[in-house]
Order: structure tokens, then C-alpha cells, then sequence
């Protein structure tokens, strides 16, 4: 059966895929012949400098990647090698290549277990290995627990192969990420559905151990299934509420570990949307009850969100005003109320009485 990798011109990669040749309607082709000897001789009459500078500005998603590690990462990353998955009782689409060992190379599906993320090329070999696994949630500590939703930190050192399987898994749907084969510096964080059956993994973010550039995220990703569902910012929420508490109480692990943070770029396009919804909403709440001035400063300290992030964020928002050099927020009710309403629903809440974990830090 012979298979083609259809590239969409102009849109993300993901919606690129794998289809059999009598799907395509070859009689609708048009010859593009002059338009492309056109651009040959408009590129020729360019200088090399001129040509790099629109190159460099046509970028979706990795502005902060130099020209060279650009086209290195366009180039392997190129053809999706995994079509589909099976995950749990979903058969999901892929949206990007992810580098599995080369004997998966053939293999336009993967069948994963849902509990220790071990991945096979067959149904059969799934089936096998899950009346072998006694795993029935992620491997790692049990963090929070509130009704049918529960957290799992996983030591990246102490289940090395949990987190390369987790980093392959999430490659499939984060074209930015750089799948990091040394999993030790990491934690891992699994929010997990929880039922008779067992804890089924939704969505996760990772984080360093130790952040020298004071990143409190490294990768975050809600799987497709439960995805517009309130949980992306469930994940930041619960970011924010552990790195925050020891300093008062909410950025939830940032809060906890008493530092501002901010989330590793380059984000993905639903990470940066989920972040900015995030972001925009705790700000507009707190400047909506809050009588009198307050700094940038404050918020920061107050929300564990880096004052970096805070201007950007309150500038699109057009409350942001530059007086006698120093910058302002201008926050007049009527409009906290109009952005408030545009935002959008908050998300699920974290709470925090349902919390039971140590910063990494302390422990040992």
C-alpha cells in the first residue's frame, strides 16, 4: 500500500498527514511551474543577508531558535513518522514526529499502556503486556487527590523509563519541545482522571530540578482527548499553587517554593494561549478586588508570576501606562469587567487543602 506525507501550505504542522494515493483527486493538480520560476529568479536577485531576514521572520512557534538550529530542526522533523496512537480507550491523531528508537521506524501506529507508558507496535503485544503490568496509576508519589482528579510527582531518576516513554509520548504533540534522553534533572507531574479501573493520565507538565535561568516549567501538555476542558489551566494553576505556598498560598508549586517563576520558551501555540489565559484572569481578579494602587512588584510577589510576564500580559490588555518613567496600571472597572467577561471561564480550581507534597529541595 503506498503512502504519501501530505504537507499543508501555511498552516501548523500538525494538521500535516499520512494518506493512501487514491484519496487524493490528482486530476485537480494545477501546474505551479511559472509561479515557482518566478520566485527562483526574485530569490536570485536577493543578497544571501536579505534572504536569511525573511527566512527568520516567517517562523511559527520557534522564534527564539537561530536560523541554522531552524532548518536543522524543519529538516528532521519534517515527515510525521507516527500516525495514530492507542492510549487507554482513545485512538488518538498525531501531530508531530517524534524520534522513537529506529525499530519503530516502520510503524505508522503505536499501542501505549496507559499506566507505565510502554509503548509496543502490536494490539497483541498490548494485550499481553497489560495482564502483566500491575501498575494502575503513574509510578511516584500520589500529590493531591480532590474527588476523581489526582496528581503524581515522578522522579525522573527513579523511573528513568517512565520519563523517556512520557518525553516520546509528548514529542507526537509538542513541535518545540527537545526530547531530553537524560531524565534525572527532572519532576514530573501527572494529572490523572481517576475511576474503578485505575488513574488514566490527562495531560502533565515537567519542571527541573534545579532552574539556574528560575524556569518554573519545562514542557506542558493537556492530551488531545481532554483538551477545552479546563484543564491546561488546572496544570499552571497547579504550578503556581505548589511554587508558592511557603511564601503565602496559589503559580501552585512556584508559590510553595517561595520564587517567582516563568515557564521555559519557546511555549507551544496552546501553551502560550493557555499561559496568557491563565495569567490574564489571576491578574484581572486580583486587580478587581483590590482597592487602591498596587505595583507590578506586588502582583508578582503576590501570584508568583515573573514581573516580566505580568507587564506583557496587562499591555495587551491595554492597562499598562507609561507616566514619569515608570510604568502604571490603569485599571478602571468597567474595563476589568469587559476583559474578565472575554476571558472566559477559570478553569478548574486547585485546592489547596487536598495538597500533601515537600518541595523537591527538602527532601532527603
Amino acid at each position: 500500500m503506498l503512502l504519501l506525507c501530505l504537507f499543508l501550505v501555511s498552516v501548523n504542522r500538525r494538521l500535516d498527514e499520512w494518506v493512501k494515493l487514491d484519496q487524493l483527486d490528482l486530476d485537480s493538480v494545477e501546474a505551479v511551474v511559472d509561479e515557482k520560476v518566478e520566485d527562483k529568479v526574485t530569490s536570485l536577485k536577493m543578497t544571501r543577508h536579505q534572504k536569511r531576514k525573511i527566512d527568520e521572520t516567517h517562523v511559527e512557534g520557534h522564534e527564539e531558535l537561530d536560523a541554522a538550529s531552524l532548518r536543522e530542526h524543519e529538516e528532521f522533523t519534517k515527515v510525521k513518522n507516527i500516525a495514530t496512537i492507542e492510549l487507554g480507550r482513545y485512538e488518538i491523531e498525531t501531530w508531530y514526529f517524534s524520534p522513537f528508537p529506529p525499530e519503530y521506524n516502520d510503524s505508522l501506529k503505536l499501542y501505549f499502556c496507559e499506566f507505565c507508558l510502554n509503548f509496543m507496535k502490536r494490539k497483541e503485544q498490548l494485550q499481553r503486556h497489560m495482564r502483566k503490568c500491575d501498575l494502575k496509576h503513574p509510578p511516584g508519589d500520589e500529590i493531591y487527590r480532590s474527588g476523581t482528579l489526582s496528581m503524581f510527582e515522578v522522579d525522573g531518576k527513579k523511573n528513568k523509563v517512565y520519563g523517556q516513554n512520557l518525553c516520546y509520548l509528548a514529542k507526537l504533540f509538542l513541535d518545540h519541545k527537545t526530547l531530553y534522553y537524560d531524565v534525572d534533572l527532572f519532576l514530573f507531574y501527572i494529572l490523572c482522571e481517576c475511576d474503578d479501573r485505575g488513574c488514566h493520565m490527562v495531560g502533565y507538565f515537567s519542571k527541573e530540578k534545579h532552574s539556574e535561568e528560575s524556569y518554573n516549567l519545562a514542557c506542558i501538555l493537556t492530551l488531545p482527548p481532554y483538551q477545552r476542558k479546563g484543564y491546561g489551566k488546572f496544570l499552571i494553576a497547579f504550578l503556581t499553587v505548589t511554587n508558592v505556598i511557603k511564601h503565602d498560598a496559589a503559580y501552585e508549586l512556584s508559590k510553595k517554593e517561595g520564587k517567582v517563576g516563568t515557564p521555559e520558551r519557546p511555549l507551544s501555540d496552546l501553551g502560550l494561549l493557555s499561559y496568557r489565559g491563565y495569567w490574564t484572569r489571576v491578574l484581572l481578579d486580583i486587580l478587581k478586588k483590590h482597592k487602591g494602587n498596587i505595583s507590578i512588584k506586588e502582583l508578582s510577589d503576590m501570584t508568583a508570576i515573573k514581573a516580566e510576564d505580568i507587564l506583557n500580559t496587562l499591555q495587551s490588555l491595554e492597562l499598562i501606562q507609561y507616566r514619569k518613567g515608570q510604568h502604571v496600571i490603569c485599571a478602571d472597572p468597567k474595563v476589568l469587567d469587559r476583559h474578565l467577561k472575554a476571558a472566559g471561564r477559570g478553569g478548574l480550581d486547585v485546592d489547596v487543602s487536598k495538597l500533601i507534597w515537600t518541595p523537591y529541595k527538602e527532601q532527603g
